[in-house]
Parts: structure tokens; C-alpha cells; sequence
């Protein structure tokens, strides 16, 4: 590679490492204040595109026009931020973090279908900036004059965050909050208006970096979901609440990419590598790097393990027997279905939908409910299974009863060797590390075109002969449900449940009875993973094909609700989240056009009405009629 090359894809990493740093340095603002794992951020950036798109469009004419637009963008968005904090945020702000995570991807949904109604379907680019549409030559290439012009905004940005954070009280105030801000509303200080203004500062960011990128990249409705992944990346590599580690992090993965991109193909030692297929997934190998490396990021401070008292759950005990009669009760249903489904064949499929489902959620509940161990990945596990069942029968010839014992072990295996650096790590940090693997694990399902198909996936994976009728599948899958939930919830039961529970409450304590809080964790995970698998080996064969999209980040957001929607407090949670959420997806989905929107607001409605979860606030319910 020449060195003009070089050059210039440098400059471009320093082009994109401006805007990474204006999104993740608002969400590491807002995070380091309000504690708030806040999944909306990347619905703000996106909103700066459109909403720059179309002011211009109209007023752009002119430099002046032009930039104006945009920081009238930025500020139209730090609005509707403001908005969502006081309408929905300040009632969550003492909540479990993962509540507050389920009620931002809420407004995700809701912006999306708002987003899709003002703006339509179709990628949107805007017009290139007065003055600054050349380009200038640089060792012999041309680079464009607006690039060249990126660069300087994040630095400016940063200084003027210095300004703010050491040369005026707001800043002050900020710092002091992120350092112990309980103290700072003993002091007196209206902690509701500090955190409305900086989620507004937050949001202003986030929209200020995606109205820059309107005249480089077309706006179009899946830039929340990436600009949250990177916005995540930077800020876990940086350090949690490091506005210079943000920056650091921002600059490092840019260029990481653009060099990646600058050398393509290449051929070392007699084997060809295509370094560019590493641009869709280099920042989560270098956030894995660094969290197995330094749990804390490049430039963040290590902080003890606490545990908010929200999260603290009631120890989980046997159903008793009313639960019991009633867990019956819906078996029996359940076994008698088929035979009045005869006439709505569809009722079948979308059961079978709801068992899978219900696998999935029980085994993420297993670790992240009594294993105290939050993942953002967990469909890494799903998708092991599935591809791993497509794979035995399309490329190892095996049976699908064969396949579909193999699957699982494949599962588990991942899970064997991901948990083992997972379970070394906690809290937000633990989970970055489980979507980081998932992420290299949808890479390589996607980019392995002669091995996994590709993009395409896997086709024609259907189940055996004698299950082609979707009665005998309904009845595999019900059987595989059961049994995987029950063993769930008679390890959970058991002394390695207790040792669990013990190990997310207090590790100190646990390692001082004799308790290998490391081995007992990284055992759950492959559980979950083995039982995760089975549901993914279901799938594929349910559906006779088997796509990247079984790994993606959706997927493992889906397993989240599932979990929250029913109750992280209770062992039937996850069955309920997961029929509840699984059946509504579908309802909301055949009646209505915006479907995002009607299911965001009504799981913004569940999860305000139900704090517990459906499961769990039912429980309590009956717990306080029983007294």
C-alpha cells in the first residue's frame, strides 16, 4: 500500500473519529450523571440526519444557512430529548438499570415509525456544504474539502467540553455528579432540572454528529441501532463516564477501520486475507481486546462492585400450589391445541414461534436474573444452535434428530469459550464483552459466503419425514420446552442454584465460604448457552432456513424483553414475557402499518404498569393477599 494511501485513509479515520466522539461523549455524559443506560441515544443521531436533511434542503443555501441548519437540527433533537426525560425517564431513574434500558429501546421503536411516517422509506442524502464541495489534492490524491473540515469539529468539541466542565458551575456540577451525585443533592442542588440539562446536552451532541454526516451519509431508518453499537464501543473503550478516554477510543477505532479498508486484500504467508470485510465488526475485537485486557477502558478508573438495592430480588422458592394447578392447567391446554388448530393452521406456527421463544428467554433469565450476569449477546448462542443444525445436515449430511442433538453442544461450546472471559468481568462491562462476541459471531456468519452462505444464509433445513406435519413439530417443540425449562428451574432449585444467588449478591462472601463464584458462573453460562442452542435448533428446522439475522443485536434485545417484560423475579417471568411479547409482536404487527410504534408504546405501558414484570407483579399481588 502506498504511502498517499495511507495518507488519505488517515485522514478519513480522523474524519469519522469526530463524529464517533460526538455521539459517545453525550452518552458518556449522560450515563456518568444519570446512571442511565440510555438506547434512545442512537434515535437522536439519527433524528440530527433527517431533521438537518430537511432544514438543508430549505435554508442550506448559503454557508451561513447551512451551518445554522445544523446546529438548529442539533438543537430541535436536544428538545425532544428533554421531552422524553421528563415524560418518561425522571419516573425510572431509581429503577434497575435493565428496566431503564427496556424502557429507552421503547422510544427507539416509537422514533423509528415517527421517523418512517414524517420522513418515508427511502435513504435520503443531503446536498453537499456551500463552499466546502471540492476537493484538495493531498500527496497526489484529491480529498474532499467538508472531510478535511470533520476533522477539526471533534477537537473543538472537546475543548469546549473542557471549558464547560472546569470553567463553570453546570460543568462542576456534572463532575460532582458523576463522582457521588447523591451527595450532590444533599448539597442542594435540583438534581431533576442537572439531569434534564445534561440528557438535553446529551442529545444535543448525538444530533450535532449525525446533522454533520446529512451531506456523507443518506439517512435512512437503521442508523439508531448502529450509531448506538459504536456509540457503546467508544465509550466502554475509553473508560465509562472518560470524556478524554471517549475521545482516545473515537480516534483509535476510526483509524483501526480506515486502515483496515486502506489494505483490502492482502496475502500473507501464501493465504489471502480481505482486511476490509473487518470494517462491519474490528471495533468489538478491539472493545473484547480491551475488556479481557482492561475491564475498565484505556482511560476510565476501576470501580467497586455495587449492586443497586432495586435489583436486590427475594429468594426464589418452589411454586406453590395454586401456581402449580395453574402451570397444569395451560399444559393441558397446550397438549390439547392441535386439535382445535385444525381449522387455523396459522395458530400452530406461531405457538411453535412462542415455545422457541420461551427456551430463549429461560436460559438468558438463568444467568442474568439469579447469575446476576446481564448479556447483550445471548443470541450469539441462538444462532450457534441454528447454524450449527443447518450445518450438520446441509454440509455434514447428518439426520435432523442427529443434527438437533448437535446443535446445542456447538451452543455450548461457544458459550464454554466466551464464558470464560465474560464471567471475569460485571455490570455494564460484562455485558458489552457478551455483544461484542456476538457481533463476531454475526460477522462471521454473514462474510463466510462459501461455509455459511453469506448474507443468504442456509436453505432448505427441514425436520424429518415423519415431522413434516406441523402437528408432530409442535409436539417436538413443546416436549423440548418443557424439558429445558423445567431443568432450568431444577438447577436453579438446586445448591448450585443457592451458589448462584450467592455469587451475585455478595462474590466476597461467597469466596469466603468456600464458593468458586468463577467456576459456578462460567458452569451456568454453558448451561444457558446448551439450553439457548436447543431453542436455535429448533428454529432453523421450524422455518427451513437460517439467516445472519438469528445473531443480530435485535434478537438479543427481544431475549431482553422477553426477560423484563414477565419479571426478572420470578421463574415463570420468562415464560410469560416471552408468550406475552411474542404474541403482541405478531398481533401489532398484522394490524397495524406502524407496528414499531404500537408495540414500543405498549411496552412502554406494560413496563410502567408492571415495575415487576407481568410474572412478578402478579406474585406480589397474591403475596399481599395471602398476608
Amino acid at each position: 500500500m502506498s504511502p498517499d494511501a495511507i495518507a488519505v485513509q488517515f485522514l478519513n479515520g480522523l474524519a469519522g473519529a469526530s463524529t464517533l466522539f460526538l455521539i459517545a461523549v453525550g452518552l458518556s455524559l449522560i450515563f456518568g450523571v444519570t446512571r442511565i443506560v440510555n438506547f434512545a441515544h442512537g434515535s437522536f443521531y439519527m433524528l440530527g440526519i433527517y431533521v438537518a436533511y430537511s432544514l438543508v434542503a430549505r435554508f442550506g443555501g448559503t454557508v451561513l444557512g447551512f451551518w445554522a441548519s445544523l446546529l438548529v437540527a442539533a438543537l430541535a433533537v436536544a428538545v425532544i430529548g428533554v421531552v422524553v426525560e421528563l415524560l418518561l425517564l425522571r419516573r425510572i431513574y431509581h429503577a434497575p438499570e435493565l428496566f431503564q434500558l427496556l424502557a429507552t429501546f421503547a422510544v427507539v421503536l416509537i422514533v423509528r415509525d415517527a421517523t418512517l411516517a414524517l420522513w418515508g422509506p427511502e435513504d435520503l442524502l443531503g446536498p453537499r456544504a456551500p463552499g466546502l464541495k471540492g476537493s484538495v489534492e493531498i500527496l497526489g490524491r484529491q480529498f474532499p474539502q467538508y472531510d478535511l473540515a470533520l476533522i477539526f469539529v471533534g477537537p473543538a468539541v472537546l475543548g469546549l467540553l473542557w471549558l464547560v466542565l472546569t470553567r463553570t458551575r453546570f460543568g462542576i456540577l456534572i463532575r460532582a455528579a458523576t463522582q457521588d451525585r447523591e451527595m450532590v443533592g444533599a448539597l442542594g442542588v435540583n438534581q431533576a432540572w442537572l439531569f434534564t440539562a445534561v440528557f438535553a446536552l446529551g442529545a444535543f451532541l448525538a444530533a450535532f454528529g449525525g446533522a454533520l454526516q446529512a451531506p456523507r451519509e443518506p439517512a435512512n431508518l437503521g442508523l439508531d441501532l448502529v450509531a448506538i453499537g459504536e456509540a457503546f464501543v467508544v465509550v466502554v473503550v475509553g473508560g465509562m463516564g472518560s470524556i478524554p478516554g471517549a475521545f482516545l477510543a473515537a480516534f483509535i477505532i476510526a483509524e483501526i477501520k480506515a486502515m483496515c479498508f486502506a489494505i483490502g486484500q492482502t496475502t500473507i504467508a501464501g493465504v489471502s486475507f480481505s482486511f476490509s470485510k473487518l470494517t462491519l465488526v474490528v471495533e468489538f475485537l478491539v472493545m473484547a481486546a480491551v475488556l479481557i485486557w482492561r475491564p475498565w477502558g484505556l482511560l476510565g478508573r476501576p470501580a467497586a462492585a455495587t449492586r443497586n438495592p432495586a435489583e436486590i430480588e427475594a429468594p426464589i422458592s418452589p411454586a406453590d400450589a395454586r401456581t402449580r394447578r395453574f402451570g397444569f392447567a395451560v399444559l393441558a391446554l397446550l397438549i390439547v391445541l392441535p386439535a382445535f388448530a385444525q381449522a387455523f393452521p396459522y395458530t400452530l406456527v406461531l405457538s411453535i414461534d412462542i415455545l422457541i421463544a420461551v427456551l430463549f428467554a429461560a436460559s438468558l433469565h438463568f444467568i442474568m436474573g439469579p447469575g446476576g450476569m446481564h448479556s447483550f449477546g445471548h443470541a450469539a448462542y441462538f444462532g450457534l444452535g441454528a447454524y450449527g443444525a443447518g450445518l450438520l445436515v446441509k454440509q455434514a449430511g447428518w439426520s435432523m434428530e442427529t443434527a438437533l442433538v448437535g446443535a446445542p453442544l456447538i451452543a455450548a461450546a461457544g458459550a464454554l469459550v466466551f464464558g470464560w472471559f465474560c464471567v471475569r468481568l460485571s455490570g455494564v462491562y460484562l455485558a458489552m464483552l457478551t455483544l461484542a462476541f456476538a457481533q463476531i459471531v454475526w460477522s462471521v456468519a454473514f462474510q463466510w459466503d462459501d461455509f455459511t452462505g453469506g448474507s443468504n444464509g442456509i436453505v432448505g433445513v427441514w425436520p424429518a419425514p415423519w415431522l413434516s406435519e406441523k402437528w408432530a413439530y409442535y409436539y417436538l417443540t413443546l416436549a423440548c420446552a418443557v424439558a429445558g425449562v423445567l431443568l432450568l428451574w431444577r438447577v436453579l432449585l438446586a445448591p448450585f442454584g443457592y451458589a448462584m444467588r450467592a455469587g451475585r449478591d455478595s462474590p466476597l462472601r461467597a469466596d469466603a465460604i468456600g464458593i468458586d463464584v468463577f467456576r459456578v458462573q462460567w458452569k451456568a453460562f454453558m448451561l444457558a448457552g446448551l439450553v439457548c442452542g436447543v431453542a436455535g435448533g429448533l428454529f432453523a428446522f421450524s422455518k427451513g432456513s437460517i439467516s445472519p439475522e438469528a445473531i443480530g443485536v435485535g434478537r438479543s434485545i427481544d431475549g431482553l424483553i422477553m426477560v423484563l417484560l414477565g419479571g426478572v423475579q420470578t421463574l415463570a417471568g420468562p415464560v410469560v414475557g416471552a408468550g406475552l411479547f411474542t404474541w403482541l409482536s405478531d398481533l401489532i404487527a398484522r394490524e397495524f402499518a406502524y407496528w414499531r410504534a404500537a408495540l414500543g408504546l405498549t411496552i412502554l405501558v406494560l413496563v410502567l404498569a408492571f415495575p415487576l414484570g407481568v410474572a412478578g407483579s402478579v406474585k406480589r399481588l397474591f403475596a399481599r393477599e395471602a398476608a
